[in-house]
């Protein structure tokens, strides 16, 4: 069904791209330097390129965009501000980057441990008004929201099996500042904010005897399943997102409607291909281990932590106006897919 819903949406850019190219001029096309939040050569930077691509060969031509991967122009928690001073044309980023100037950020794009799969949280941007939300919020860093993507569910490389809420009590796990943290505080972890680079020697030393870190596939890539034999999979804690496309206020607006529909389509198709992509892999991952490697939460145990990470959301959500409306927008829309009563 999946694939099938992408083949129409790519049915769809190319029928627009026909109209496009059979109405083009001559004239020079519109060109776009848009920064990403992957390294080069990274599976998700290839699938925004793609991306590029598509928009291009869907206008005629007639849109170019420049797909430049993370610190190409600026460092990744400038993108934003680079966009709206006018040094990039668009950003493809996690806005939890901002989440110092304005928490409502981290609100909208990483609810943790609020949602069972990254598609219930997609279907809160589509369906239960996060899409509005988030415009209304990068219109601030003057820009136009396009939609969400996501790499999916995190996982959480482990020395020891962790089943439930009660077998993270007294954990030593590197957790990056933020509401992950203040909620694993509050089951009884003990919190590290180690930096990136040092989390695999900690865990080879045993520092730290767990990490939230990336999903499965990106996980043992780096070799953390070798010396931290467990993972919770699927993910339980992040899905965090970022915005499929934002661009610079002025330059959205300039678009003829027919650029602006093939751009809109486009990533919706990203993020199917992002997301579908990166299941792939994990499944992958999953099916070269040993299946008692991996640790699957009940739903019984997903409610638990689910309840002790709701009192964090309201803390959050008072941090701004726009941050509550945010929690109280992603707290609806659970309460109407079953999540929370």
């Amino acid at each position: 069904m999946q694939r099938k819903h992408l083949t129409a949406v790519a049915g769809a850019v190319a029928a627009v791209g026909i109209l496009a190219s059979a109405a083009a001029e001559a004239a020079d096309p519109i060109r776009w330097q848009v920064q990403t939040l992957w390294q080069a050569g990274n599976i998700n930077q290839k699938a925004f390129e793609t991306f590029a691509k598509n928009v291009e060969v869907a206008s005629g031509g007639r849109l170019v965009i420049e797909a430049l991967p993370v610190g190409a122009i600026v460092s990744a928690n400038e993108a934003a501000d680079a966009v709206r001073d006018g040094l990039l044309d668009g950003q493809h980023s996690n806005e939890g980057y901002l989440a110092g100037k304005e928490p409502a950020f981290s609100v909208l794009v990483d609810m943790n441990m609020a949602y069972d799969s990254p598609e219930q949280q997609i279907m809160w941007f589509k369906f239960g008004g996060g899409e509005a939300l988030a415009r209304e919020l990068l219109a601030k860093w003057n820009q136009h929201y396009l939609g969400p993507v996501s790499w999916g569910a995190e996982s959480i490389p482990s020395k020891m099996p962790l089943k439930s809420v009660a077998d993270f009590k007294g954990v030593k796990m590197r957790a990056p500042e933020g509401m992950g943290a203040s909620i694993w505080r509050k089951v009884g972890v003990g919190v590290s904010t180690l930096p990136g680079t040092e989390v695999y020697t900690a865990l080879e030393r045993g520092k730290i005897e767990a990490t939230d870190w990336g999903s499965l596939a990106m996980n043992d890539d780096l070799g953390y399943d070798k010396i931290a034999r467990y993972a919770i999979y699927p993910g339980i804690h992040s899905q965090p997102m970022a915005c499929g496309l934002c661009v610079r206020k002025d330059k959205w607006d300039a678009l003829p409607d027919d650029l602006k529909r093939i751009v809109e389509l486009s990533v919706t198709q990203l993020r199917e291909d992002m997301l579908l992509t990166n299941r792939l892999r994990d499944m992958e991952a999953a099916a070269k281990r040993d299946p008692e490697t991996l640790v699957s939460w009940s739903p019984e145990a997903r409610a638990e932590l689910r309840g002790i990470a709701s009192e964090v959301w309201r803390e959050w959500g008072s941090r701004s106006e726009m941050a509550d409306k945010i929690y109280q927008s992603h707290v609806a829309w659970m309460k109407k897919i079953g999540l929370l009563k």
